[in-house]
């Protein structure tokens, strides 16, 4: 299972519930602990299931939640958790997982100020608030949101694709419950109780009715794992279709088999909210994917042409003498250079529109000496430093039209780029965004380290500023570098130049010969003299 933002020790990819959206309400009393210093294994699963697992996305968690509730399922029936709810509307931008939820952080320095809450009271307003809390709207998805304390504030969640075979379901069902519930109990705030949410549209010839009807299984299996676990599930909804369905609530007159409509986007009191917040919702999972996805088609048999001749030409240029090092420096110049060309030229429209400008702006070529530069560890970290300012929006552009080159059998090259992409992301507290862009790289790439640090970085709730303030840095060391062959240049015509002689004098008989050393040194304090330049005699006649 390839969880989309990883959890300290889990499966799931955990998010903090501060930093979410509006509706994520913040966990103060659980300041994120910073990732263990021992390098993360494999990308956030540990847990692995007695079978193997294909989810079609990966997982993601976010912080847990308070001391456990009753272990019934039941859709109403405790009030202090389910009638009143609260969605903190004043957090910072939700966060992201690629596959999963945003990841917010539980610092209490993020977290909004007590008077900026929603309070949702209904399976309406449930379903409604999903894509603010998450900072898209789930597609094929299994969300778990965990509730705190009395009034169920939102916490950590957990997000993860649903799996195509039926017989993973149980595996599943089991991992995320303990995902979700451990990763609070890590954090000494277990869940009060939790929220499943099963997001798909139909297939072929399929219903939302047929969905709910054939998502029922997993959603009782899912509410039986958390039972077992001493965490009830207050409410199961399917959303599929522009409607949704509880599998929690029995009564057909709130809850008719038909299903309910869902509420116009952006009318209802979390849209609201999330407006004032100044959150916006990213649109679907998959179009944020697919803005990853490499090119098809004729296109992409013409760059991956161009990415062999350019592979073919790139290893004799690295067996020359300090050839690894102009490589360096030709992949960071002409990334520059990129920069800047799509700096000055910005589009508009729509997000394909904006991409199909991007791709225009670079030539197969260019991308593919990019593409195969970044694969370079020290490129790829020098890379990292257009992160920031205004050099951060051209910067994601270009790593996201260099992710769409890599085509054919250069899929796998793609990681470096989205890695770059996800760091940009993060770093510019676009916290959704940078989850997609992470998770599509762990699911090329699961041991890519660089990828695996922001991801649990990111679901750890940390601050960037700490990595941004280290890549200043080796951007000063950098400059200096390139500064210092220029100086060491100019150094021997400085040494050319005739120092003044030191002023000649007197020379003392006999000082030509004298041995120099411990003893009969001519250094300051070898010998004492009586001030007349003669040498003092003992007490018995001898010299000292």
């Amino acid at each position: 299972m390839n969880p989309h933002s990883e959890p300290s020790k889990r499966t799931g990819d955990t998010n903090s519930a501060a930093n979410s959206s509006p509706s994520s309400a913040p966990t103060p009393s659980n300041s994120p602990r910073p990732p263990k210093p021992s390098p993360p294994a494999k990308p956030p699963n540990t847990t692995k299931p007695s079978r193997p697992i294909a989810p079609s996305g990966p997982t993601d968690s976010t912080s847990a939640a308070e001391p456990a509730g009753p272990a019934d399922p039941a859709h109403t029936t405790t009030p202090s958790a389910l009638s009143n709810p609260a969605y903190i509307a004043g957090c910072a931008s939700p966060s992201d997982s690629s596959h999963s939820a945003p990841s917010a952080s539980t610092d209490g320095s993020t977290s909004p100020s007590a008077d900026a809450q929603v309070t949702l009271r209904s399976p309406a307003e449930l379903a409604d608030a999903l894509p603010y809390f998450l900072g898209f709207y789930p597609d094929d998805s299994v969300v778990m949101v965990a509730l705190h304390g009395e009034r169920g504030r939102f916490g950590g969640r957990v997000r993860l694709g649903i799996p195509s075979d039926t017989a993973q379901w149980p595996d599943v069902a089991d991992q995320l419950a303990d995902c979700l519930i451990s990763a609070g109990q890590e954090r000494d705030d277990r869940p009060a109780a939790i929220i499943v949410y099963l997001c798909q549209e139909p297939a072929a010839g399929e219903s939302g009715k047929d969905v709910k009807d054939r998502l029922r299984p997993f959603a009782q299996r899912l509410r039986t794992a958390c039972g077992a676990l001493d965490v009830p599930v207050l409410e199961a909804l399917c959303l599929s279709n522009g409607r949704f369905w509880s599998y929690c609530c029995p009564d057909f007159r709130c809850c008719p088999a038909e299903g309910t409509p869902m509420v116009m986007p952006g009318t209802s009191v979390m849209a609201a909210a999330a407006a004032y917040a100044g959150m916006q919702v990213r649109g679907s999972l998959k179009e944020m994917e697919a803005r990853l996805r490499p090119r098809t088609g004729r296109r992409a048999v013409e760059q991956e042409k161009v990415l062999d001749a350019a592979a073919g030409a790139l290893v004799p240029r690295m067996l020359e003498r300090d050839g690894a090092a102009a490589v360096r420096r030709n992949t960071l110049d002409l990334a520059g250079a990129m920069i800047h060309r799509f700096r000055q030229d910005t589009p508009s429209g729509s997000n394909r529109a904006r991409d199909a400008c991007d791709d225009a702006l670079i030539t197969d070529s260019e991308a593919a000496d990019l593409i195969l530069g970044l694969q370079d560890r020290v490129t790829r970290d020098r890379a990292a430093e257009w992160m920031d300012g205004s050099v951060a929006a051209p910067a994601l552009r270009l790593w996201r039209a260099l992710a769409r080159r890599c085509a054919g059998g250069y899929a796998e090259h793609a990681v470096a780029p989205l890695t770059l992409a996800g760091w940009v992301c993060w770093s510019t507290e676009d916290g959704p965004s940078a989850r997609v862009a992470l998770n599509c790289a762990l699911s090329l790439d699961p041991d890519y380290t660089f990828a695996q640090l922001l991801h649990r970085a990111i679901n750890e709730g940390l601050d960037p500023e700490p990595l941004r303030r280290c890549l200043r840095e080796q951007h000063q060391e950098a400059g200096a570098a390139t500064e210092a062959p220029t100086s060491s240049s100019t150094a021997p015509a400085v040494k050319e130049t005739p120092r003044p002689t030191k002023r000649s004098g007197p020379t003392r008989s006999g000082s030509a010969g004298r041995p120099r050393g411990p003893r009969g040194a001519t250094g300051p304090g070898s010998r004492t003299t009586d001030g007349r330049g003669r040498r003092r005699a003992g007490r018995d006649g001898s010299r000292r």
